[in-house]
């Protein structure tokens, strides 16, 4: 067992391809929360820049989806942004206790997380929304304040909603191409596979085969939320029908004139029209109303309940002046099964004390003044944009100097004790997060699968999983972008 945990641990760290278009959110993030920032430095009023960090960070989202799914996407991220902003400032301005705030907040968590899973939004799901309601609630707060501190959210929240919808304007088409293109390469790897296997008489490796159909599947998804069919979509449509034939004979294809395929999207030209065969599509399956999504996800909720908010008052215990910070790891660690959820945990530790060396190289710099300090953020903000995407714990690097630093918009703070505070609620939260998926366990199910041969087995207690959505990436990056 001994030699076992250095293997998982190394597996679990790492790193993987980056994905295709990584600088992409990247540049999202910087555009969306930049320019509000540096605003407030203008106007020395950098005090304010938590309520527009709350607006600017729903640019995180959605950047797979077609425009018209991004854009209702990104509306319902920002009112549930604001939503949590309101309850947790309403909160902090009736109450100092700061039990019952932890507590307020836990239950933010709970409710968030079942929301972001039942509605599927993808990366960076849950997390970017309890660090936003988990940090408002322990700034001091007044009601006539409110208001006005919404509207800031509120404005930078447009300007991101902007900043999303913008590459719409020149590639209109550029999610549905590009998750055809993923799914033609992944169909032609499969075959390719297939191919050479029978020519050396060995079973080839399923992994193929289940990662092109679910390319396939989220590609079906994106053209089914792109909107009007349009001839480019229906062309899109076409170029599936031919990579599904595939998939159901491999050996038969031809991965090479899959592949000329798939380089032929890239770019703004037309997209290459292949014969109809829109009779090998079956009809998209009914999606489940929210409350019948909702209703499978109660252990979820009282495992993230519990975690959090015991990971918080541990804090409090200990003297920690942001509990906040404990809390936020807890509602991070919880994935699809608990072997998912230690990964995380060991993603989010290392991160998080490589993150605060960072953090204690950058503090000079950073308090030269409120400029240098916004400059700072937005580069990290890029950097863990950039790197989260081949690891959780890569992107944590950034995200943890990130997150002490936006502590700072509100003036200086001794570094000394910014960097033993996270330590310690890392490790807190992280232990008490796990210590909660232990104490509530998923209920277990039973489903029916494919396996290799082609024949149905039951597993028990398996995790239900759906073909992702397009913006959704792998194991290691589930919540991706900012993740403080």
């Amino acid at each position: 067992m001994s030699s076992r945990i250095p293997l998982e641990v190394a597996r679990v760290l790492r790193l993987g391809r980056p994905p295709e278009i990584w600088f992409k959110p990247a540049l999202s993030v910087v555009a969306a929360v930049a320019p509000p920032n540096l605003t407030l430095v203008v106007l020395d009023r950098l005090d304010l820049a938590m309520y527009t960090m709350a607006g600017s960070l729903c640019a995180l989202y959605a950047h797979n989806r077609p425009y018209a799914a991004r854009a209702r996407t990104l509306a319902w991220v920002l009112l549930g942004m604001l939503g949590g902003l309101a309850a947790a400032l309403l909160a902090a301005s009736l109450t100092g206790n700061a039990v019952v705030l932890v507590t307020v907040g836990a239950v933010l968590a709970a409710v968030q997380k079942v929301l972001c899973d039942a509605t599927r939004i993808g990366p960076p799901g849950n997390v970017i929304l309890t660090f936003v309601s988990s940090a408002a609630l322990f700034v001091p707060q007044t009601l006539a304040e409110i208001p006005g501190h919404l509207a800031l959210g509120a404005a930078a929240g447009a300007w991101a909603w902007l900043v999303g919808m913008a590459p719409g304007l020149l590639r209109p088409h550029g999610p549905e191409r590009r998750a055809t293109t993923a799914a033609l390469r992944a169909t032609a790897a499969y075959a390719e596979s297939v191919r050479e296997h029978t020519r050396a008489h060995a079973e080839h490796d399923h992994t193929d085969s289940a990662n092109a159909a679910t390319a396939l599947a989220a590609a079906r998804q994106a053209l089914l939320g792109a909107g009007r069919a349009t001839d480019a979509r229906r062309a899109l449509g076409r170029l599936l029908d031919r990579a599904e034939i595939a998939l159901a004979a491999p050996a038969d294809a031809d991965p090479d004139l899959l592949r000329a395929w798939a380089r032929d999207l890239r770019g703004t030209g037309p997209v290459l029209l292949v014969d109809d065969l829109t009779l090998l599509r079956g009809e998209p399956a009914p999606r489940d109303p929210l409350w019948a999504r909702v209703r499978p996800l109660g252990r979820l909720a009282v495992r993230t309940a519990l975690g959090c908010a015991f990971a918080g008052y541990a804090s409090l215990a200990l003297g920690v002046g942001r509990p906040y910070w404990a809390l936020v790891t807890a509602a991070s660690l919880y994935q699809a099964s608990l072997t998912l959820t230690w990964g995380r945990g060991v993603q989010r530790v290392v991160g998080n004390l490589l993150g605060v060396l960072l953090f204690a190289a950058l503090v000079p710099l950073a308090h030269t003044g409120g400029l240098a300090l916004v400059l700072c953020c937005a580069a990290l903000n890029f950097g863990a944009e950039a790197l989260i995407g081949r690891n959780y714990w890569l992107g944590s690097v950034c995200v943890t100097p990130m997150a002490l630093l936006i502590t700072e918009f509100a003036g200086f703070q001794d570094p000394g004790r910014l960097i033993g505070e996270r330590v310690l609620d890392t490790i807190v939260g992280a232990l008490v997060g796990l210590l909660a998926a232990l104490a509530v366990p998923d209920r277990p199910r039973a489903r029916v699968v494919r396996s290799g041969r082609g024949t149905p087995r039951t597993l028990a207690g398996a995790e239900h999983r759906e073909v992702p959505h397009p913006n959704q990436r792998t194991q290691s990056d589930t919540t991706e972008g900012v993740r403080p």
